[in-house]
Protein backbone atom coordinates (compact mmCIF):
# COMPACT_ATOMS: atom_id res chain seq x y z
CA UNK A 1 0.00 0.00 0.00
CA UNK A 2 1.17 3.35 -0.79
CA UNK A 3 1.78 6.11 1.91
CA UNK A 4 -0.19 8.94 1.50
CA UNK A 5 -0.53 12.41 3.11
CA UNK A 6 -3.48 13.50 5.29
CA UNK A 7 -4.12 16.85 5.52
CA UNK A 8 -5.56 17.45 8.83
CA UNK A 9 -5.36 20.39 11.48
CA UNK A 10 -4.61 18.57 14.64
CA UNK A 11 -3.95 22.20 15.94
CA UNK A 12 -2.37 25.18 15.04
CA UNK A 13 1.49 24.53 15.84
CA UNK A 14 2.25 27.99 17.33
CA UNK A 15 5.51 25.88 18.95
CA UNK A 16 8.80 26.32 17.82
CA UNK A 17 10.39 23.55 16.54
CA UNK A 18 12.92 22.91 19.09
CA UNK A 19 16.54 21.89 17.94
CA UNK A 20 16.23 22.68 14.42
CA UNK A 21 18.47 25.47 14.30
CA UNK A 22 21.31 26.73 16.88
CA UNK A 23 22.15 29.84 18.20
CA UNK A 24 19.91 32.32 19.96
CA UNK A 25 17.99 35.10 17.81
CA UNK A 26 16.56 37.33 19.82
CA UNK A 27 18.45 40.65 21.29
CA UNK A 28 15.86 42.00 24.03
CA UNK A 29 16.95 45.31 22.80
CA UNK A 30 14.21 47.94 24.18
CA UNK A 31 13.84 49.10 20.93
CA UNK A 32 12.92 46.91 18.20
CA UNK A 33 10.30 45.29 15.27
CA UNK A 34 10.22 41.61 15.64
CA UNK A 35 8.08 38.63 13.94
CA UNK A 36 6.00 37.43 16.95
CA UNK A 37 7.17 34.20 17.92
CA UNK A 38 10.89 34.39 16.51
CA UNK A 39 12.49 34.96 20.00
CA UNK A 40 13.96 31.26 20.10
CA UNK A 41 13.24 29.94 17.04
CA UNK A 42 12.72 31.89 13.50
CA UNK A 43 10.53 28.37 12.44
CA UNK A 44 7.34 27.51 13.57
CA UNK A 45 5.16 24.29 12.69
CA UNK A 46 1.33 24.86 11.39
CA UNK A 47 -0.64 22.09 10.57
CA UNK A 48 -3.36 22.41 8.00
CA UNK A 49 -6.29 20.05 7.41
CA UNK A 50 -8.14 22.24 4.49
CA UNK A 51 -7.96 25.34 2.87
CA UNK A 52 -10.12 27.24 5.44
CA UNK A 53 -6.88 26.74 7.81
CA UNK A 54 -5.49 29.75 8.64
CA UNK A 55 -2.09 31.17 11.14
CA UNK A 56 -2.48 34.29 12.60
CA UNK A 57 1.16 36.10 11.81
CA UNK A 58 1.40 39.46 14.29
CA UNK A 59 4.44 41.65 15.01
CA UNK A 60 5.57 42.68 17.96
CA UNK A 61 7.77 45.42 19.50
CA UNK A 62 10.15 45.00 22.47
CA UNK A 63 8.10 47.26 24.53
CA UNK A 64 5.43 49.98 23.78
CA UNK A 65 4.92 52.01 20.97
CA UNK A 66 5.19 55.81 21.19
CA UNK A 67 2.91 56.07 18.14
CA UNK A 68 1.12 53.80 15.56
CA UNK A 69 3.68 51.63 13.77
CA UNK A 70 2.94 50.53 10.55
CA UNK A 71 4.79 47.50 9.33
CA UNK A 72 4.62 46.15 5.71
CA UNK A 73 4.61 42.17 5.71
CA UNK A 74 5.24 39.75 2.20
CA UNK A 75 5.57 36.00 1.31
CA UNK A 76 9.06 35.82 0.31
CA UNK A 77 9.52 32.13 -1.05
CA UNK A 78 12.95 33.24 -2.04
CA UNK A 79 14.22 32.82 1.38
CA UNK A 80 13.87 29.42 1.56
CA UNK A 81 17.12 28.61 -0.44
CA UNK A 82 18.77 31.15 1.92
CA UNK A 83 17.63 29.43 5.05
CA UNK A 84 18.56 26.29 3.78
CA UNK A 85 22.18 27.14 2.98
CA UNK A 86 22.63 28.81 6.66
CA UNK A 87 21.00 25.86 8.50
CA UNK A 88 21.88 23.07 5.71
CA UNK A 89 18.60 22.04 5.17
CA UNK A 90 16.38 20.53 2.23
CA UNK A 91 13.20 22.63 2.56
CA UNK A 92 10.83 22.98 -0.63
CA UNK A 93 9.48 26.16 -1.47
CA UNK A 94 5.90 26.30 -2.65
CA UNK A 95 4.46 28.40 -6.17
CA UNK A 96 3.65 31.99 -4.73
CA UNK A 97 0.04 31.34 -5.56
CA UNK A 98 -0.18 28.36 -2.94
CA UNK A 99 -0.33 30.38 -0.17
CA UNK A 100 -1.97 33.81 0.96
CA UNK A 101 -1.21 36.73 3.16
CA UNK A 102 -4.63 38.28 4.47
CA UNK A 103 -3.13 41.55 4.56
CA UNK A 104 -0.01 43.26 3.53
CA UNK A 105 0.34 46.22 6.35
CA UNK A 106 -0.30 45.48 10.03
CA UNK A 107 -0.24 47.92 12.82
CA UNK A 108 0.81 48.55 16.20
CA UNK A 109 -1.32 50.93 18.05
CA UNK A 110 0.32 53.31 19.88
CA UNK A 111 1.27 51.85 23.16
CA UNK A 112 0.78 48.68 22.50
CA UNK A 113 3.62 46.43 21.78
CA UNK A 114 1.72 43.93 19.35
CA UNK A 115 -0.17 44.47 16.23
CA UNK A 116 -3.47 42.63 14.54
CA UNK A 117 -3.42 39.33 13.16
CA UNK A 118 -2.66 39.07 9.42
CA UNK A 119 -4.07 35.39 8.60
CA UNK A 120 -1.58 33.44 6.86
CA UNK A 121 -3.26 30.25 5.03
CA UNK A 122 -2.52 27.24 2.28
CA UNK A 123 -4.87 27.79 -1.03
CA UNK A 124 -3.56 25.17 -2.67
CA UNK A 125 -2.39 21.60 -2.47
CA UNK A 126 -1.33 20.89 -5.72
CA UNK A 127 2.10 21.40 -5.65
CA UNK A 128 3.01 18.77 -2.25
CA UNK A 129 4.70 15.92 -3.43
CA UNK A 130 5.02 13.07 -0.91
CA UNK A 131 8.43 13.01 1.41
CA UNK A 132 8.84 16.91 0.90
CA UNK A 133 8.61 19.32 3.59
CA UNK A 134 7.48 22.83 2.80
CA UNK A 135 8.01 26.25 4.48
CA UNK A 136 6.61 29.54 3.74
CA UNK A 137 8.99 32.75 4.63
CA UNK A 138 6.89 35.65 5.79
CA UNK A 139 9.52 38.38 6.15
CA UNK A 140 9.19 42.58 7.24
CA UNK A 141 9.48 44.87 4.01
CA UNK A 142 9.27 48.01 5.63
CA UNK A 143 8.51 49.81 9.18
CA UNK A 144 7.15 53.45 9.77
CA UNK A 145 6.65 55.69 12.71
CA UNK A 146 8.21 55.18 16.08
CA UNK A 147 11.73 55.27 15.28
CA UNK A 148 12.19 51.63 15.72
CA UNK A 149 14.30 49.11 13.56
CA UNK A 150 13.73 45.74 12.29
CA UNK A 151 15.65 43.35 14.67
CA UNK A 152 17.35 41.12 11.97
CA UNK A 153 17.59 38.10 13.30
CA UNK A 154 13.59 38.11 13.77
CA UNK A 155 12.57 39.85 10.56
CA UNK A 156 11.38 36.55 9.02
CA UNK A 157 8.75 34.35 10.09
CA UNK A 158 9.22 30.40 8.29
CA UNK A 159 6.10 29.08 8.72
CA UNK A 160 6.31 25.04 8.11
CA UNK A 161 3.61 23.41 6.68
CA UNK A 162 3.18 19.95 8.50
CA UNK A 163 0.66 17.32 7.61
CA UNK A 164 -0.38 14.19 9.55
CA UNK A 165 1.59 11.37 7.59
CA UNK A 166 -1.06 7.88 7.12
CA UNK A 167 1.67 5.19 6.47
CA UNK A 168 1.91 0.94 6.01
CA UNK A 169 4.79 -0.40 8.82
CA UNK A 170 5.94 -4.11 9.02
CA UNK A 171 4.78 -6.01 12.00
CA UNK A 172 7.86 -8.06 12.77
CA UNK A 173 6.75 -9.72 16.14
CA UNK A 174 6.45 -13.20 14.33
CA UNK A 175 9.97 -13.83 15.46
CA UNK A 176 10.19 -16.54 12.45
CA UNK A 177 10.72 -13.40 9.69
CA UNK A 178 13.98 -12.80 11.45
CA UNK A 179 16.68 -13.03 9.07
CA UNK A 180 19.74 -11.92 6.84
CA UNK A 181 19.53 -10.37 3.65
CA UNK A 182 23.26 -10.00 2.20
CA UNK A 183 24.05 -7.55 -1.16
CA UNK A 184 26.30 -9.04 -3.90
CA UNK A 185 29.84 -8.17 -3.53
CA UNK A 186 29.37 -5.27 -6.25
CA UNK A 187 26.58 -3.72 -3.53
CA UNK A 188 29.45 -3.10 -0.53
CA UNK A 189 29.52 -0.06 0.77
CA UNK A 190 32.47 1.35 2.74
CA UNK A 191 31.62 4.09 5.31
CA UNK A 192 33.98 6.33 6.37
CA UNK A 193 31.06 8.00 7.47
CA UNK A 194 27.56 7.71 7.61
CA UNK A 195 24.23 7.67 9.17
CA UNK A 196 21.77 4.75 9.38
CA UNK A 197 18.23 4.96 10.57
CA UNK A 198 15.12 3.40 11.57
CA UNK A 199 11.33 4.18 12.78
CA UNK A 200 10.15 1.54 15.03
CA UNK A 201 7.24 1.35 17.41
CA UNK A 202 7.11 -1.12 20.09
CA UNK A 203 3.65 -2.72 20.72
CA UNK A 204 4.50 -4.65 24.13
CA UNK A 205 7.49 -6.37 25.28
CA UNK A 206 7.78 -10.16 25.60
CA UNK A 207 7.67 -11.65 28.98
CA UNK A 208 10.65 -13.94 28.73
CA UNK A 209 13.05 -14.72 30.83
CA UNK A 210 15.57 -13.21 28.88
CA UNK A 211 14.32 -9.80 28.80
CA UNK A 212 16.03 -8.64 25.81
CA UNK A 213 14.74 -7.62 22.27
CA UNK A 214 16.83 -7.31 19.08
CA UNK A 215 15.75 -4.66 16.77
CA UNK A 216 18.20 -4.70 13.51
CA UNK A 217 21.91 -4.47 12.48
CA UNK A 218 23.75 -2.77 9.54
CA UNK A 219 27.06 -4.96 9.27
CA UNK A 220 29.47 -6.21 6.69
CA UNK A 221 29.02 -9.13 4.86
CA UNK A 222 31.03 -11.56 7.95
CA UNK A 223 28.63 -9.33 10.32
CA UNK A 224 32.83 -7.55 11.42
CA UNK A 225 32.24 -4.00 12.83
CA UNK A 226 28.46 -3.92 13.13
CA UNK A 227 25.89 -1.46 14.10
CA UNK A 228 23.48 -3.37 16.41
CA UNK A 229 20.23 -1.84 17.96
CA UNK A 230 18.77 -3.76 21.02
CA UNK A 231 16.40 -3.35 24.24
CA UNK A 232 17.22 -4.68 27.29
CA UNK A 233 21.04 -6.03 26.84
CA UNK A 234 23.05 -6.33 30.03
CA UNK A 235 20.70 -5.98 32.50
CA UNK A 236 19.60 -2.84 31.14
CA UNK A 237 15.87 -1.99 31.62
CA UNK A 238 14.23 -3.70 29.01
CA UNK A 239 13.08 0.23 27.83
CA UNK A 240 16.14 1.18 27.30
CA UNK A 241 18.16 0.81 24.04
CA UNK A 242 21.63 -0.56 23.85
CA UNK A 243 23.80 0.39 20.35
CA UNK A 244 26.30 -1.76 19.84
CA UNK A 245 28.60 -0.35 17.26
CA UNK A 246 32.34 -0.66 16.02
CA UNK A 247 33.61 1.54 18.61
CA UNK A 248 31.99 0.84 21.67
CA UNK A 249 28.27 0.92 23.36
CA UNK A 250 25.95 3.72 23.97
CA UNK A 251 23.39 3.38 26.39
CA UNK A 252 20.00 5.37 25.59
CA UNK A 253 18.69 7.95 28.00
CA UNK A 254 15.41 7.72 26.54
CA UNK A 255 13.27 4.85 27.88
CA UNK A 256 11.09 4.02 25.56
CA UNK A 257 7.58 4.27 25.33
CA UNK A 258 5.11 1.44 24.31
CA UNK A 259 2.49 2.36 21.30
CA UNK A 260 4.83 5.19 20.29
CA UNK A 261 6.59 5.73 16.70
CA UNK A 262 10.38 6.70 17.17
CA UNK A 263 12.35 7.67 14.76
CA UNK A 264 16.46 6.41 15.56
CA UNK A 265 19.29 8.07 13.56
CA UNK A 266 23.34 6.96 14.28
CA UNK A 267 25.31 9.70 12.42
CA UNK A 268 28.90 8.90 12.03
CA UNK A 269 31.17 11.72 10.97
CA UNK A 270 34.53 10.17 11.05
CA UNK A 271 35.21 11.31 14.98
CA UNK A 272 32.36 10.79 17.01
CA UNK A 273 28.99 8.40 16.72
CA UNK A 274 25.61 10.47 17.65
CA UNK A 275 22.61 9.00 18.64
CA UNK A 276 19.48 10.86 17.88
CA UNK A 277 15.84 9.97 19.03
CA UNK A 278 13.24 12.20 17.25
CA UNK A 279 15.79 14.56 16.26
CA UNK A 280 17.15 15.07 19.39
CA UNK A 281 20.67 14.24 20.89
CA UNK A 282 20.79 11.40 23.32
CA UNK A 283 24.43 10.50 23.30
CA UNK A 284 27.47 10.49 21.76
CA UNK A 285 30.58 8.22 21.46
CA UNK A 286 33.95 9.71 20.48
CA UNK A 287 35.74 6.71 18.50
CA UNK A 288 36.61 5.05 15.45
CA UNK A 289 33.20 4.09 14.18
CA UNK A 290 34.33 3.52 10.36
CA UNK A 291 31.82 0.91 9.11
CA UNK A 292 31.53 -1.59 6.00
CA UNK A 293 27.60 -2.28 5.17
CA UNK A 294 26.38 -5.67 2.90
CA UNK A 295 24.14 -7.03 5.02
CA UNK A 296 20.87 -6.24 7.02
CA UNK A 297 19.80 -8.45 9.72
CA UNK A 298 15.78 -8.24 10.99
CA UNK A 299 15.59 -8.91 14.22
CA UNK A 300 17.71 -11.63 16.38
CA UNK A 301 18.27 -14.49 13.53
CA UNK A 302 20.48 -16.92 15.40
CA UNK A 303 19.69 -20.42 15.92
CA UNK A 304 19.74 -22.25 19.25
CA UNK A 305 16.10 -20.72 20.04
CA UNK A 306 17.56 -17.06 20.38
CA UNK A 307 14.89 -15.45 18.14
CA UNK A 308 11.97 -16.29 19.94
CA UNK A 309 14.00 -15.38 23.11
CA UNK A 310 15.10 -11.98 21.86
CA UNK A 311 11.76 -11.42 19.74
CA UNK A 312 10.77 -7.77 19.21
CA UNK A 313 6.99 -7.20 19.79
CA UNK A 314 6.52 -4.12 17.39
CA UNK A 315 6.45 -1.98 13.90
CA UNK A 316 9.61 -0.74 11.60
CA UNK A 317 9.13 1.84 9.03
CA UNK A 318 12.24 4.03 7.28
CA UNK A 319 15.03 2.44 7.01
CA UNK A 320 17.91 4.36 5.62
CA UNK A 321 21.76 4.36 4.95
CA UNK A 322 23.54 7.49 4.19
CA UNK A 323 27.31 7.88 3.47
CA UNK A 324 27.43 10.65 5.51
CA UNK A 325 26.97 12.33 9.07
CA UNK A 326 23.39 14.15 8.38
CA UNK A 327 22.95 17.28 10.63
CA UNK A 328 20.56 17.57 13.17
CA UNK A 329 18.77 19.66 10.71
CA UNK A 330 18.36 17.25 8.32
CA UNK A 331 17.33 14.36 10.93
CA UNK A 332 14.48 16.12 12.33
CA UNK A 333 13.44 17.66 8.44
CA UNK A 334 13.28 13.49 7.73
CA UNK A 335 11.64 12.19 10.94
CA UNK A 336 8.39 10.97 8.85
CA UNK A 337 10.44 10.17 5.47
CA UNK A 338 12.63 11.84 3.12
CA UNK A 339 12.60 12.61 -1.00
CA UNK A 340 14.61 9.76 -2.19
CA UNK A 341 15.36 11.53 -5.68
CA UNK A 342 16.83 14.41 -3.99
CA UNK A 343 18.82 13.74 -0.75
CA UNK A 344 22.42 13.85 -0.95
CA UNK A 345 24.51 10.77 0.36
CA UNK A 346 21.20 8.71 0.50
CA UNK A 347 22.08 5.24 -0.89
CA UNK A 348 20.09 2.74 0.42
CA UNK A 349 15.95 3.51 1.55
CA UNK A 350 13.49 0.87 2.56
CA UNK A 351 10.34 2.93 3.36
CA UNK A 352 8.60 -0.16 4.29
CA UNK A 353 5.36 0.35 3.10
CA UNK A 354 4.51 -1.76 0.70
CA UNK A 355 1.60 -3.33 2.03
CA UNK A 356 1.72 -6.57 0.14
CA UNK A 357 4.41 -9.35 -0.64
CA UNK A 358 8.04 -10.04 0.52
CA UNK A 359 10.09 -7.50 -0.99
CA UNK A 360 11.40 -4.32 0.71
CA UNK A 361 12.26 -2.19 -2.18
CA UNK A 362 15.10 0.24 -2.39
CA UNK A 363 13.16 3.71 -3.37
CA UNK A 364 17.00 5.48 -4.19
CA UNK A 365 17.24 3.17 -7.77
CA UNK A 366 20.59 2.19 -6.64
CA UNK A 367 19.62 -1.10 -6.23
CA UNK A 368 19.05 -2.15 -2.65
CA UNK A 369 16.25 -4.50 -2.65
CA UNK A 370 15.86 -7.10 -0.21
CA UNK A 371 14.04 -10.34 -0.86
CA UNK A 372 13.25 -11.73 2.04
CA UNK A 373 12.34 -14.90 -0.04
CA UNK A 374 15.84 -15.07 -0.15
CA UNK A 375 17.65 -14.22 3.29
CA UNK A 376 20.39 -16.50 5.03
CA UNK A 377 20.65 -17.55 9.39
CA UNK A 378 23.69 -18.50 10.90
CA UNK A 379 23.32 -21.28 12.98
CA UNK A 380 26.91 -20.10 15.33
CA UNK A 381 27.44 -23.63 15.65
CA UNK A 382 29.68 -24.18 12.58
CA UNK A 383 29.35 -20.73 11.00
CA UNK A 384 27.50 -22.44 7.86
CA UNK A 385 24.63 -19.99 6.85
CA UNK A 386 21.45 -21.60 5.71
CA UNK A 387 19.01 -20.38 3.64
CA UNK A 388 15.24 -19.66 4.43
CA UNK A 389 12.40 -18.47 2.76
CA UNK A 390 10.48 -15.94 4.94
CA UNK A 391 8.22 -14.37 1.99
CA UNK A 392 5.03 -15.62 3.72
CA UNK A 393 5.86 -14.45 7.02
CA UNK A 394 6.78 -10.95 5.89
CA UNK A 395 3.50 -10.77 3.92
CA UNK A 396 1.36 -11.48 6.80
CA UNK A 397 3.10 -8.29 8.73
CA UNK A 398 2.18 -5.76 6.40
CA UNK A 399 -0.01 -3.44 8.89
CA UNK A 400 -2.12 0.04 8.31
CA UNK A 401 -4.15 1.32 10.80
CA UNK A 402 -4.98 4.70 12.96
CA UNK A 403 -1.13 3.67 14.95
CA UNK A 404 0.81 4.63 11.91
CA UNK A 405 0.96 7.99 12.01
CA UNK A 406 3.72 10.87 11.77
CA UNK A 407 3.36 14.98 11.74
CA UNK A 408 5.83 16.26 9.70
Amino acid sequence: MTKYIKFGIIAVCAFLFAGCVAGDFFDPSPEAIVMTGTDENPMIKFAVEDDAAAYPVTVSATGPVSEDVKVSLKIDNSLVEKYNQQYKTSYYSLPDNATSLEKSEVVIKKGNTASEASLFRLVSKEAFEDGRIYIVPVTITTVNGGGIDVLESSRTLYIRLSTIMDFTALDISDYTMYSNFIFDDSKKLELPTYTYEIKCMIDKYHPGSEPISRLCQWTSKEESRSMMLRFGENGQDINSLQIVSPGGNIISKTRFETGNWYTLSLAFDGNSLKFYVNGILDGELVADCSNTFQRFELGMSWGGGYPQKQRFLGRVAEIRVWDRALSVGEIQLGLCAVDATTAEGLKAYWRMNEGEGHIFHDATGNGYDMDWSKTVRDNKENGVLNEFDNSAQVAAGWVFDDKNKCLN
